[in-house]
């Protein structure tokens, strides 16, 4: 009985595509290059089910992948390994030999592939990982105030915990207008501040060019519209799993961990996720949290999704883990 793979070496612009019958005991390919536009892509998907193609494995750099999956998994069963695990001997290449060589590797059992979950958890995993760049940027943002604020001589984030706050937004605001009177920029600040007026005004006397002012007005807007654009991603995370609820609060139970972190993990390792196989998760510092005695060899391994905490002193290049020191023995470290 025939049983056909095909591999796909995946470009911007074109595709590679080798088919073959790994059920017979020599293999005849045939490859043929598609373009990557949506015609182009409906030919490969006639092209592989009339070669009764059961599985394919694509190697693809940046997101280029993306199309090709979306176009062949009604129809196929797919795979998409790590650019890593598929390097070439050193000498001259060839996109063909790429593709022959992925599908050997694939058959071989030697390909590390990448986990790509279904339609839904995609989603999700789009909306998490938005929520998660604005959230960085936010962070950039905040940083580049108090740059500015450094360059006026104004010392705020040194007497307040939180710069954006609702004290801080209006003195900020009042100094991107053109206040420079200490004393009236301090009595904008709230009353439960820890600090005195005396120490708010003394930390707010300083000169704040024209330019310095402009800057800081954009960078308050910004804020704010990411502060809405924060929002609005986290109520559709929630609306999004709110069929997973359960696990949700199981994981808000935990120290640490709140309703927008739990959304990521679910997002990143599906609300049904096992215990992983020994010495085989995403920590880096399983292997010292499962009590492996002996040092593992080098393999190739999937980064930690984002948003995942891991073990610091376990994950540190520079030092062996505390169970694989000679005399040492293993207790299981904390993470997060």
């Amino acid at each position: 009985m025939s049983y056909t793979v095909a591999g796909v070496d995946v470009h911007k612009k074109l595709l590679v595509v080798v088919a073959a019958d790994v059920s017979q005991p020599e293999w005849t390919f045939e490859c043929r290059r598609f373009g990557t536009g949506a015609g182009e892509l409906h030919d490969l998907a006639l092209w592989l089910c009339d070669r009764g193609t059961a599985e394919v494995v694509m190697e693809s750099t940046a997101q280029y992948w993306k199309p090709v999956w979306l176009e062949l998994e009604p129809y196929m069963r797919l795979h998409l390994a790590q650019a890593q695990s598929n390097r070439a001997p050193h000498g001259r290449k060839s996109d063909f030999g790429d593709a022959k060589r992925l599908l050997r590797r694939f058959v071989a059992g030697e390909l590390c592939l990448s986990f790509v979950p279904d339609a839904e958890q995609r989603g999700w995993r789009t909306v998490t990982r938005a929520r998660l760049q604005l959230v960085c940027e936010r962070v950039q943002l905040q940083n580049q105030m108090e740059s500015l604020l450094e360059e006026g001589r104004i010392k705020l984030s040194s007497v307040i915990s939180d710069l954006l706050g609702a004290s801080g937004r209006r003195i900020l605001r009042e100094l991107a207008k053109g206040q420079t009177n200490p004393q009236q920029l301090a009595e904008l600040g709230d009353e439960r501040l820890r600090c005195g007026r005396a120490v708010l005004a003394d930390a707010l006397t300083g000169s704040m060019s024209a330019i310095h002012r402009k800057l800081l007005a954009q960078h308050l807007d910004r804020v704010e519209l990411i502060d809405r654009q924060i929002e609005e991603l986290s109520r559709m995370s929630a609306q999004q799993m709110q069929l997973h609820q359960q696990a949700i609060l199981r994981l808000i139970e935990l120290p640490g961990i709140g309703a927008e972190a739990a959304h990521q993990i679910i997002a990143e390792i599906g609300p049904t996720a096992g215990p992983s196989r020994p010495g085989a998760g995403w920590l880096p510092g399983l292997a010292c949290v499962q009590g492996l005695t002996r040092a593992r060899p080098k393999t190739i391994r999937a980064a930690a999704p984002k948003g995942i905490a891991s073990c610091a002193a376990c994950s540190a290049k520079p030092r062996k883990p505390a169970c694989t020191r000679k005399g040492a023995t293993c207790n299981p470290c904390s993470v997060g």
